[in-house]
């Protein structure tokens, strides 16, 4: 007669009892964590385009544990380390997002079509309106890109790890995804996740960072809205595709990102209704639905457990940080310059986060005076912070493949 034991029948349980006990405590904790985040995102506390998704998979993710062999346990989602031909094929059949991840995740092209689709949502004539404050904020804004690299590198990262992680300082998750993919392609999985982690709580921090460091009487100073020169369609196209020819000549190993992002703003300026509303509508939310999803699944307990997440975690955050500040004292200078007649929150939407840090800085403003607008000069600085950021990535990705 068989032998029945009743963990045998439900093996999340089975798995748990059977596990080392600190995997099984951080699955219980990341089993919680994910049903936190999908009740934040849900709540608009945090991001829900990525929370919900994320959340939901990083909780069935470490629940869904289970005996793969006698002495194997593991999940039937998806297996990142899977790279041999033979073994592809076989468990493309077996682990159900598998083929999302390796036809879209594992090569940068998710990353892309994000890109892409941040492209149509944005209006490069607030560039074109203000071109030089819009781009020496961004530059300023990536300080934290910059500034992490060496403190990386101090704290025992690779040349490529450290390029990876202080991407996280540019506040754009496709861009990170896409440096780490080439640089730190074993080191991928934990930066995305931190990335998308942070990027989610920089719409909740860097407001503190703005009433910390900008006083009010300076958050009320009113731009002059009447001085915003207009920007014909045929002036952004123009612009777009000779910016995006001109910058895929200087770093062909970002070309990818820079014909995704500029595709999406010329289709968005021809106005090509069709295709528009085909890249803002399924391609947009359709690869932002399943970015969530394949990094909340990639959340496993061992993989958070890597000793090597701790550091990347502070590393994360200090980028954020850093580059926040950076784009605060760009925003002085420019007060400063122009003797007082410019609103130093302004800075804060140099971090390329589209359109969320733009967001930040005009609730900040109207929460003073409701009559203050800054809206267009902070989106000229945020949209410039997504060109800055992808050079950035160009550049590290050049220098250190």
């Amino acid at each position: 007669m068989l032998e029945f034991k009743i963990l045998d029948l439900f093996q999340g349980a089975a798995t748990l009892m059977a596990a080392d006990p600190t995997i099984a405590v951080a699955r219980v904790l990341l089993m919680l964590f994910g049903i936190a985040l999908v009740f934040l995102g849900a709540k608009n506390i945090l991001e829900p385009l990525i929370m919900v998704p994320m959340g939901v998979g990083m909780a069935a993710v470490n629940a869904g544990v289970m005996f793969l062999s006698a002495d194997k346990m593991g999940t039937i989602f998806v297996d990142p380390l899977i790279s041999d031909t033979a073994m592809l094929i076989d468990i493309l059949q077996i682990n159900f997002l598998q083929p999302i991840y390796t036809l879209t995740f594992s090569n940068g092209l998710i990353a892309c079509l994000v890109f892409m689709g941040i492209g149509v949502l944005c209006d490069i004539g607030y560039v074109l309106a203000f071109p030089l404050t819009s781009m020496f904020i961004a530059i300023c804004a990536e300080f934290g890109t910059v500034a992490t690299f060496p403190i990386a590198i101090a704290m025992g990262l690779t040349p490529k790890d450290a390029a990876s992680i202080a991407m996280v300082g540019g506040a754009d998750g496709p861009m990170v995804l896409f440096t780490s993919l080439i640089l730190s392609r074993d080191l991928f999985v934990p930066i995305g996740i931190v990335a998308y982690l942070y990027l989610s709580l920089a719409y909740g921090g860097y407001p503190y960072i703005v009433r910390f460091l900008v006083p009010k009487h300076l958050r009320a100073i009113k731009m002059d809205l009447k001085a915003i020169p207009k920007v014909s369609k045929t002036e952004k196209i123009g612009f777009s595709v000779i910016t995006c020819t001109l910058l895929c000549f200087l770093f062909p190993v970002a070309a990818p990102l820079f014909m995704s992002f500029f595709l999406g703003v010329i289709i968005r300026d021809s106005n090509i209704a069709p295709f528009r509303k085909f890249i803002e509508g399924p391609i947009l939310y359709g690869s932002t639905f399943f970015l969530g999803l394949i990094l909340g699944v990639l959340c496993e307990a061992g993989t958070i457990l890597n000793p090597v997440v701790f550091p990347l975690l502070i590393l994360g955050m200090t980028a954020l940080f850093l580059s926040g500040i950076g784009g605060i004292a760009g925003g002085y200078i420019l007060y400063f310059f122009n003797k007082g007649k410019y609103n130093p929150v302004i800075g804060i939407a140099g971090v390329s986060c589209v359109p969320s840090t733009a967001k930040v800085a005009e609730h900040e403003v109207q929460k003073i005076d409701p009559r203050v607008i800054i809206l267009p000069y902070a989106l000229g600085a945020n949209i410039s912070g997504v060109i800055t950021s992808a050079i950035i990535a160009g550049i590290y990705i050049t220098l250190l493949r």
